[in-house]
């Protein structure tokens, strides 16, 4: 190596110092926004141990948590299997925030940090300030405040109503944390930062909302009070109602205004979580992408060593391995290795296109300007619909993908499509269909509460492909949403086309709880 190459390295070795963490993210930057395009926040870098690693990975990934137990049983778990060398830890966690905090291992090489900043700093960072779910469900400016908030506001609430009964409230929110989402854009966007002022506003007009309703209930001994309509009853209630955190926190009429509050905490940050579980695919894969082409172009411009550019491609292979279906370690579709072939199958399409995908991609077979092209898809799409529209032919054989149908009533197995044009289409379907949370999580909703007799409360599970929930799980989660309510609760499973009502779960409610 002659002394201008290497004066031209970032680094030489594993080792590292603040200074040139610094003049990595710089070199970085001058790729990933300059050659790119990218339009990140503004970075943050925090550089951990693996303790705090563990730590983080307990609280789902999110600094200033309030405390639950769940969270110290999950770091005793991870602990025990690091130590034992069952598993591994991640090389970094990333926080969409406003600036959008790294997290960094201390352990890691030279190479390794600048591999983590290319994909979580850059990567990740794009895709966050940029895609549309994001924008529309997530607050990045207001979060850590929020968290601030949170963490403040159940700790005030332990020490003046007790530790156990903040975690009964929690453990029942918790439960729901799944069903506390809203799936379609409300009236505006989520400001957390206000949040604070927003719950002394709330404290100073509480129950406001459902002393309208619950006036007009009659009770013991009490005069015959005016009945509601069941028109006007559905419409206080907000009913039918897919989020049952909300429907609890507003109408739940033994609560008191902390709990509601907790309830509403523990929902907000479900919200925050809910595009992630929508994007897995396309956030790694563009992160993968992203990494990629920043180390390669390092490498070229003699930015980084032949050493550590094979330092981070092993790292990078090990990551978006694929194993086969008979193999040991197969868990199902890795999303990096999908994510990441798929953007790279589109660099193909727009700078090498063949005849057939011509045919099958006209707007960007051809255009050359693939950056441009995948700026536009990690803005406007999220998993289901991405492979919907991008999940190429070429990429399909590649991959050696086939649609198995495994049918209960039948005693065989069903190849339902293979490569063909047919097949080709069905096998798009099948596969973003996989991605859709409509058809993965269970559409529960609130359709009722028999206000003039029992008080009880009425969910439906709208079945989907003759798929119930399964019984010890509903009837737990079930005497959760009990113990919120303060009355009955009855969910049942119901045909949505014909209204059948396949088994029906009953929960009453815990006296001691609340």
């Amino acid at each position: 190596m002659s002394v201008m190459e290497h004066e031209k390295l970032l680094f030489q070795g594993a080792d590292w110092d603040f200074g040139l963490i610094q003049r990595i993210h710089d070199a970085i930057e001058k790729i990933g926004v300059g050659e790119m395009g990218l339009d990140v926040y503004p970075n943050q870098i925090e550089v951990i141990t693996a303790e705090q690693m563990l730590d983080a990975y307990a609280s789902i990934g999110m600094p200033l948590f309030y405390k639950h137990w769940s969270f110290g049983k999950r770091f005793a778990l991870h602990e025990a299997s690091y130590r034992q060398g069952f598993m591994g830890l991640a090389y970094e966690i990333v926080i969409n925030s406003n600036p959008c905090i790294s997290y960094i291992m201390e352990e890691n090489t030279a190479t390794m940090q600048t591999l983590v900043i290319a994909h979580a700093a850059f990567g990740h960072n794009h895709f966050f300030k940029n895609n549309y779910l994001f924008q529309e469900w997530t607050d990045a400016d207001g979060i850590l405040d929020y968290l601030e908030f949170a963490k403040g506001y159940i700790t005030r609430c332990e020490e003046r109503y007790g530790h156990a009964a903040v975690e009964r409230v929690l453990d029942a929110a918790h439960a729901l944390m799944s069903h506390g989402v809203h799936r379609y854009p409300r009236k505006k966007r989520p400001d957390l930062r206000s949040e604070e002022r927003r719950e002394k506003e709330r404290h100073l007009h509480q129950e406001q909302t459902f002393n309208d309703l619950w006036r007009t209930v009659p009770t013991k001994g009490a005069a015959a009070k005016p009945q509601l309509s069941d028109e006007r009853r559905r419409a206080l209630l907000e009913l039918p109602q897919e989020n049952l955190l909300y429907f609890l926190e507003k109408s739940a009429p033994r609560l008191q205004p902390w709990q509601r509050e907790i309830l509403r905490i523990v929902r907000q940050i479900a919200q925050y979580f809910y595009p992630q579980r929508q994007t897995k695919v396309m956030n790694e894969g563009c992160a993968t992408y992203c990494h990629y082409h920043i180390m390669t172009r390092l490498h070229e411009t003699g930015q980084i060593s032949d050493g550590s550019f094979l330092e981070f491609l092993q790292s990078h292979t090990n990551v978006t391995r694929q194993p086969e279906f008979d193999d040991p370690h197969y868990g199902g579709i890795n999303p990096y290795a999908l994510g990441f072939d798929m953007m790279q199958d589109i660099e193909r399409i727009c700078t090498k296109p063949t005849a057939e995908d011509r045919e099958w991609f006209p707007e960007i077979a051809g255009t050359g300007d693939a950056m441009a092209v995948l700026r536009d898809v990690w803005a406007n799409y999220r998993d289901e619909s991405f492979i919907s529209q991008y999940l190429s032919p070429h990429l399909m054989r590649q991959w050696r993908m086939f649609h198995l149908v495994d049918d209960p009533d039948r005693p065989d197995l069903r190849i339902e499509a293979i490569h063909d044009e047919r097949g080709y289409r069905r096998l798009r379907r099948s596969l973003s269909r996989h991605y859709d949370v409509g058809w993965s999580d269970p559409d529960i909703q609130v359709i009722d509460v028999d206000l003039a007799g029992d008080r009880r409360l009425i969910l439906h599970h709208h079945v989907l492909n003759r798929t119930l929930l399964h019984k010890d799980d509903a009837q737990r989660v079930l005497q959760m949403v009990a113990n919120l309510w303060g009355y009955a609760v009855v969910l049942k499973e119901v045909e949505p086309a014909t209204g059948a009502i396949f088994q029906e779960h009953v929960a009453h409610p815990h006296e001691t709880l609340f």
